[in-house]
């Protein structure tokens, strides 16, 4: 049988929302629901794991390995498992992305520091 769950149900900070896939049954995947604010971004890290984001509204500017991309709401990126990437929200506006990880439980390698902001907490 499905659920339906809230975002308000879901573990949140001030820049997004989670859904652990392990959290609810044997779910594959993981989501993260971001709503930042400009400047607001994550530092480097990476995953052993596929990573899609989904831009919804906003412009951001994904660091990706060596090369930065330019993105606005329209568009997915691909991020392959184990490439270095970061994202800040270089717009004037709220940034609305959908993160999904390729895993049922969220694995970070913080590159330069772990994020205290940005890194998903402990449950």
């Amino acid at each position: 049988m499905g659920k339906a769950l809230s975002f308000d149900e879901l573990p949140s900070t001030e820049h997004a929302h989670e859904f652990v896939g392990a959290e609810h049954g044997d779910v594959p995947f993981s989501v993260i629901l971001i709503h930042a604010s400009p400047h607001a971004g994550p530092l480097l890290h990476r995953h052993p794991y596929a990573e899609v984001f989904v831009v919804e509204s906003g412009t951001a500017t994904l660091q990706l390995g060596e090369d930065d991309l330019i993105v606005n709401s329209g568009s997915i990126v691909v991020v392959p498992a184990n490439v270095a990437h970061a994202f800040t929200n270089t717009g004037t506006s709220e940034l609305r992305m959908t993160s999904i990880h390729g895993a049922a439980d969220f694995d970070t390698e913080w590159l330069s520091g772990e994020d205290r902001v940005w890194a998903s907490q402990p449950r």
